[in-house]
């Protein structure tokens, strides 16, 4: 049974899984749409991987629901093979196989694959199609680890950790690859734990820590939910931050070793400058730095952490 086309490609309801006492994840829910990039970002240990495993049918959940297209990866495993690829961050191959001999062998297990020469042309691997796995590089191994996700030509693709090992060029020809996939109607799901290859790519962004997903929303969502501008100054050996404090849009003042650091929306670095000028203290070595995701992350993770330390 398939799921009809306006329902979302990935529903995750209620997750939950547990190894004895720990738990892995606690009660996730998210709705891929289809057709969209949507990342998931997270410190390590945080259920990401579980999560992205159990939607892969991979690992079962002790309570919840997921769908797939409709199916259900824990009951319905061979009919998902066919529409979902996926690139784990530790994908292994037998040491011996070539790369030749995983492509022919993946591609021998659909009905409509995808030209495994065409795939490795596209991922620089036509060169080393002789060499075993054993005796690739890092990121030729993950290059190839992306083809056999890719070959079966997927409707939903999991690509975790995508650009591990791969240097700037490859994996801005890797960042391409993806953007094409969701071109021709693939649903990426990407994990990843680069802040910069989530804001190229990604159109939405679940946020997981501790097993929860702490946040949910497009880029520019989480950036504004964060700090958005931070401002610098050499003046804090003679400066009262109080005269800081009451501009508007300002979220924090501290002091930094000779620096004042000012933490506030995108509004308030006239603010800040206008009160400086007001009271006759000069900027020196003054920087603006721009809401990122990065400030996001650390602010929601933080704030996520601090609050289950002291509860």
């Amino acid at each position: 049974m398939t799921a009809d086309t306006s329902d979302p490609a990935v529903l995750v309801e209620g997750l939950r899984k547990t190894y004895g006492s720990k738990v892995a994840v606690d009660e996730v829910s998210l709705a891929v749409e289809r057709g969209e990039i949507f990342g998931i970002l997270g410190p390590n240990g945080a259920g990401k991987t579980t999560t992205v495993e159990s939607i892969a049918g991979l690992r079962t959940g002790d309570a919840g629901r997921i769908r797939v297209l409709g199916l259900d990866p824990w009951t319905e495993r061979e009919a998902l093979v066919q529409v979902l690829g996926v690139q784990l961050q530790e994908s292994k191959l037998q040491p011996k196989i070539t790369v030749r001999e995983a492509l022919e062998l993946w591609t021998a297990f659909y009905d409509d694959p995808v030209p495994w020469a065409d795939l490795a042309a596209q991922l620089g691997l036509a060169e080393h199609l002789d060499q075993r796995f054993g005796q690739l590089s890092g990121g030729q191994q993950q290059r190839l680890s992306i083809a056999l996700a890719l070959v079966g030509r997927p409707r939903v693709a999991i690509l975790d950790e995508l650009s591990t090992g791969l240097d700037p060029r490859a994996r801005r020809e890797v960042w391409q690859l993806v953007r094409d996939l969701r071109e021709g109607g693939v649903t990426v799901v990407l994990v990843t734990h680069s802040m910069e290859e989530a804001s190229e790519l990604c159109d939405r962004i679940a946020i997981i820590d501790r097993g929860r997903v702490r946040a949910l929303g497009t880029p520019e969502e989480l950036v504004q939910s964060g700090g958005v501008a931070t401002i610098t100054s050499f003046e804090a050996a003679s400066m009262d931050l109080e005269v800081l404090r009451g501009v508007a849009g300002v979220a924090a003042v501290r002091a930094e070793g000779d620096r004042v650091v000012v933490e506030g929306g995108e509004d308030v670095v006239l603010g800040v400058l206008t009160a400086l000028a007001g009271h006759g203290i000069v900027p020196r070595k003054l920087r603006v730095i721009a809401g990122s995701l990065d400030v996001a992350y650390l602010d929601l993770t933080d704030e996520t952490n601090d609050k289950v330390e002291a509860s």
